[in-house]
């Protein structure tokens, strides 16, 4: 009788052991947000995505980018012809949503806002209470007509351009609001918010948002760009020792230790990173470090055509050619590149791989990309999806790769 005990004792052991090493290993396997941008369809040549270019094994979650708002509290579609089914549309939605069949546990979103939706519709949507209701209202039928799994709310920004001071409030309201009519369709909801002290502190009460969102996505981003007069990292992960005051700020761990302190659960605080750099035009082609003096945007790539941005797969094909240099600066733990007057900070694979070990070490919830349609995903520089895959190997084992 003794030995049958022991035995049933180990074998108990053994089963709890496994248990704790497989939630263990869950809890390991950090989330990877995925953004897309519907526009990538329009780009030209090699910069032209297609939904079909997208590895959903390479993400967690999935958020199309973007839907809008009215000023009724009704959800506008802003790209029908992308988007939806009807008259010869390319059906955006469900051929994202059907990404699933190739990865059942990966999770889809739809976006709202962005940066050209501003923040003045929100701003009212939100200040009257039967206003906010009825949206509320709509994105749960949105959700279930399109067959989504969760929404993010990317308004940018409470509070600013347009925006009042109750938007703080409302914002709260509007996120508990629409927590509680998740709730029944365990649908997923996650905001993608200002990272930086000074204006995440006139957006948000961060405690409080914290406890109604599943994800908090943080746009660490942005830091440095051709708004300023002088060239900076796009995204570095510390500051500077010349930095001080408010640049000094201007950095992913600042951005990070800034949110935990004010209450942001660090299991829901998903750093975000750029595939893409912001560039300079140098005043003084043989002045090109951090600092120089740059009066003017970058010019713009072939298939982004945008001033003072470069896409990733743009970045590294420049790079690859040997027309441009590349310097990784220690200290911040960033690269940027140069050519005669062209300069750009961006991140690469290195200062991802440490961007992707410094969210294992503060125990936060993951990565998200904005966004997947400029990374290398057609290979020209290497691999396909070098950054992606970067954020993969070292956040989730596990994954496909």
């Amino acid at each position: 009788m003794e030995k049958r005990r022991s035995e049933m004792r180990t074998f108990f052991s053994i089963i709890t052991l496994c248990a704790l090493m497989a939630f263990a290993a869950a809890a390991e396997k950090k989330k990877i947000v995925c953004y897309y941008g519907n526009w990538s369809f329009y780009r030209l040549g090699d910069g032209k995505f297609d939904i079909a270019h997208i590895d959903p094994t390479l993400c967690t979650h999935m958020i199309y980018g973007f839907i809008g708002i009215s000023t009724d509290g009704s959800i506008k579609v802003l790209e029908p012809w992308l988007d939806l089914p009807d008259n010869w549309g390319k059906n955006g939605f469900g051929r994202f949503n059907a990404l699933r069949e190739k990865s059942p546990s990966t999770k889809t979103m739809i976006g709202i806002g962005g940066w050209n939706e501003g923040s003045v519709k929100y701003s009212e949507v939100v200040s009257n209470p039967d206003t906010r209701a009825k949206f509320v209202e709509n994105v749960v039928v949105f959700l279930k007509k399109y067959k989504f799994d969760g929404f993010d709310i990317d308004w940018e920004y409470p509070n600013q351009r347009g925006g009042k001071p109750s938007d703080i409030e409302n914002y709260v309201a509007l996120l508990r609001q629409l927590k509680d009519a998740f709730k029944k369709d365990d649908f997923i909801l996650s905001a993608t918010v200002t990272a930086a002290e000074a204006p995440a502190s006139i957006s948000y009460n961060i405690s409080e948002v914290s406890k109604h969102l599943d994800l908090i996505n943080l746009m660490a981003y942005d830091f440095h760009g051709a708004w300023e007069k002088s060239t900076g990292l796009n995204a570095p992960l510390y500051k500077s020792s010349v930095e001080t005051g408010y640049d000094a700020k201007l950095n992913v761990d600042s951005c990070v230790q800034y949110w935990l302190d004010q209450g942001a659960s660090a299991e829901k605080l998903i750093l975000g990173t750029a595939f893409y750099g912001r560039s300079f035009t140098l005043a003084n082609e043989e002045d090109h470090g951090i600092g120089a003096l740059a009066p003017e945007a970058g010019l713009p790539g072939p298939f982004t055509r945008e001033p003072g941005l470069l896409a990733y797969n743009e970045i590294c094909v420049n790079i690859a050619s040997g027309q441009w240099t590349e310097v990784f600066n220690e200290e911040q733990y960033a690269p940027y590149a140069y050519s005669a007057r062209q300069w750009v900070g961006y991140d690469n694979v290195k200062s991802l791989t440490e961007k992707a070990e410094y969210i294992k070490r503060h125990k936060l919830g993951g990565a998200m990309l904005w966004s997947i349609d400029t990374d290398d995903f057609h290979g020209k520089c290497g691999e396909k999806y070098p950054l992606l895959k970067t954020l993969n190997s070292v956040l989730r084992s596990g994954a496909m790769a």
